[in-house]
């Protein structure tokens, strides 16, 4: 196909930045390069951010940067920079807290002007048309008329950011079960009991939370807690956020009902929900669950993976220009191809007024659980569980006749280290060989295209290349899930990868005066101001992975000063998370570690990995597991191995109760701890 229009995006590798390679803006792709060249040309930046499946950001490329007029103003004002932001989380990360010093919304599409430098001095997020020329004028205009003023604004706003970006010391809470219990107390009131998630709209899945309040409610015996998390997977597994046709969650719902998604699909809520639901049918032992595990596995095996085993990073929300037009079905349709099975199926998928959208448009969801329904039908669940299934198979095959949502087919590490750790889980839940056939796949990926053998990480992969260098995010994710693939195979390599990465990482990102680790590499950009990224959100704080890993790492290798980090860096959140608990909860995680009971199964010999599958058939989320089915160099398990038996040690810090032969006995000896 002839195109009018080729910029530099031609040769990137993202697909956000190829879907603009034939705007008529002349992009450049961020660099240090081209901040000098706009030093040198005494240029304004234009710095524009967005991300594959981001409806706003395709609205405004369609209104205003594929438009010749828009263009002509930006290219003969301005160097301008696309950035995706998923490549670029430290570029998206100082643009946007620059915005939010301006007091303006933030949000993608991202748009900041800076000075030749790279300090920022305008932004905002989606404007109209003519809206976008009125603001370029503005600012070329000052600039040119108040030379000295916007240089004042771009050091004062530099200023703030590097000021946002450190961290203050605070007052020291003591880490105890009373700070938790306090914190979580004033949390529930922003439960919603009846739908799950928190109160009103729209409602995001929030993984990190969940996980950690069903942890806390295991401990602490607390119902309401317990109750609470049971609903929000209840309500999310059947509602429309949740492709009840293929698996997967889209990336939130825009209602208070999970009804109505934003229909997009990112890996990384689908890689920590296989976490999520795993832990959760095991603790509630719902097959519904069970059910969301599998086929969110099915659908990224499916249409997220790549034939080297690396997952890709999203599914837009539109096709055919259409938000959420690949998913939603008419009566008629449904009707076409399930002919005498229409009625039992509307009645079940909510064809009525319960699931009706827009324009003739169902969005498919359960009212009840399929036991429920079942009972209510006087079928056997078999029965049912038989027709839901050829139902789904028949609307997915016809679905794949559709054209399809854009994909965005980079893969970066952390968002596939995600995905990693939900396999592992999925595989400690069910003990199905083909979550760890998938696991071991994607970790052999990861270690021999995203990891260097000195122990550097990139961030992003496409057709064998890498473009940016890993972040905190990368290796602390990475850290954690191959950490969790040890404790489910017990091949050492994986233990000897993450302490190569851990290495790294405490040489090229530890800062010791504030006991944290910095977001990218100490010696990175000479434009962007570093940080510390602290805050658990939708994806957990890299410092509180970081500080999770340590944790657990202290209690493999017997390393005390490792435990010594990790108390050092949750010093520097606990008042935070006093006051706004939701927003660390990762660090909850490791309160809870350190406050309540926390223990290591350390098993040797020849039928290891048999008797901690047995030990590993319930919800146990304060135990560690390390096991060897011969001698181990690995501390937690060195001189314990004896030929001809295989021994269980029950240990708390290091300190281990007497070896038992029998899971039974292990089991009592456990509870008698806890």
């Amino acid at each position: 196909m002839e195109h009018k229009y080729t910029n530099a995006l031609i040769n990137s590798t993202s697909p956000y930045l190829l879907q603009h390679a034939h705007n008529p803006v002349n992009w450049q792709w961020w660099s240090e390069e081209i901040i000098k060249q706009a030093k040198e040309e005494n240029k304004l930046i234009l710095v524009s951010i967005g991300y594959a499946a981001c409806h706003w950001c395709h609205v405004m490329e369609h209104e205003s940067f594929e438009d010749e007029q828009v263009a002509e103003v930006m290219n003969e004002n301005f160097i301008c920079i696309k950035v995706d932001r998923e490549e670029r989380p430290d570029v998206d990360h100082f643009y946007m807290t620059a915005v939010q010093l301006m007091r303006q919304q933030g949000g993608w599409p991202l748009n900041v002007i800076a000075m030749p430098d790279g300090r920022p001095v305008w932004g905002g997020t989606y404007f109209p048309k003519e809206m976008w020329l009125k603001n370029l004028a503005a600012v070329s205009d000052f600039r040119r008329q108040n030379p000295d003023q916007i240089e004042q604004y771009a050091k004062d706003l530099q200023n703030g950011i590097r000021q946002v970006s450190l961290i203050e010391p605070k007052d020291e809470v003591p880490v105890n079960l009373g700070l938790l219990e306090h914190a979580v107390q004033k949390w529930k009131g922003k439960f919603d009991m009846q739908k799950g998630g928190r109160w009103g709209q729209p409602k995001f899945p929030m993984p990190v939370n969940h996980e950690f309040l069903l942890y806390y409610g295991f401990m602490t015996k607390d119902e309401t807690v317990l109750d609470f998390v049971k609903v929000t997977l209840e309500e999310m597994a059947r509602g429309g956020i949740y492709d009840q046709v293929g698996g997967g969650f889209a990336r939130y719902s825009v209602d208070n009902k999970w009804k109505v998604p934003h229909f997009e699909k990112m890996l990384y809520d689908n890689g920590q929900l296989i976490s999520l639901y795993s832990k959760g049918f095991l603790y509630f032992n719902q097959e519904e669950f069970k059910t969301v595990v599998y086929e969110t596995v099915e659908f990224i095996t499916r249409e997220l993976t790549d034939d080297s085993g690396a997952f890709y990073s999203s599914l837009d929300a539109d096709s055919e220009g259409e938000e959420g037009k690949f998913y939603v079905w008419k009566a008629a349709e449904i009707k076409n191809i399930l002919e005498e099975d229409y009625d039992l199926f509307a009645e079940y998928f909510n064809v009525n007024s319960n699931g009706f959208w827009e324009q003739g448009n169902y969005i498919l969801l359960r009212s009840n659980s399929e036991k429920e329904f079942a009972r209510a039908k006087n079928m056997s669940p078999g029965q049912l569980d038989k027709k839901v299934n050829m139902w789904k198979q028949k609307l997915l095959k016809a679905r794949a006749n559709r054209v399809r949502p854009g994909l965005d087919d980079k893969t970066l590490a952390s968002w596939n280290a995600l995905v990693l750790q939900g396999l592992a889980d999925a595989y400690l839940a069910f003990h199905d060989e083909y979550f760890l056939d998938l696991a071991k796949r994607n970790a052999g990926f990861l270690t021999e295209n995203m990891i260097r053998g000195d122990g550097k990480m990139f961030h992003n992969w496409k057709n064998g290349k890498s473009s940016v260098d890993g972040f905190l995010e990368d290796y602390a994710l990475t850290i954690q899930s191959l950490l969790s693939l040890f404790e489910i195979t017990g091949e050492e390599i994986l233990l000897n990868d993450a302490i190569k990465l851990l290495s790294y990482t405490l040489n090229n990102f530890f800062d010791e005066e504030s006991g944290l680790f910095y977001f990218a590499e100490k010696t990175g950009s000479a434009i962007l101001t570093n940080h510390f990224q602290n805050e658990d959100n939708v994806v957990p704080a890299a410092n509180s992975v970081m500080a999770n890993n340590l944790y657990k790492l202290y209690l493999i290798l017997g390393e005390p000063k490792y435990k010594s980090y990790a108390q050092n860096m949750l010093k520097r959140v606990t008042s935070d998370f006093e006051s706004y608990p939701m927003a660390y909860s990762n660090w909850g995680t490791l309160m809870l570690k350190m406050t309540v009971p926390f223990y290591e199964i350390a098993v040797c010999g020849a039928d290891a990995k048999k008797q901690v599958q047995q030990l590993q058939s319930a919800y146990k989320p304060n135990f560690l597991w390390v096991f060897s089915e011969d001698k181990s160099n690995v501390p937690v398990l060195k001189d314990r191995f004896v030929k001809g038996k295989t021994l269980i040690y029950v240990c708390r810090e290091g300190v281990c109760r007497l070896p038992v032969e029998k899971v039974s006995e292990a089991i009592e000896l456990m509870n008698s701890m806890e």
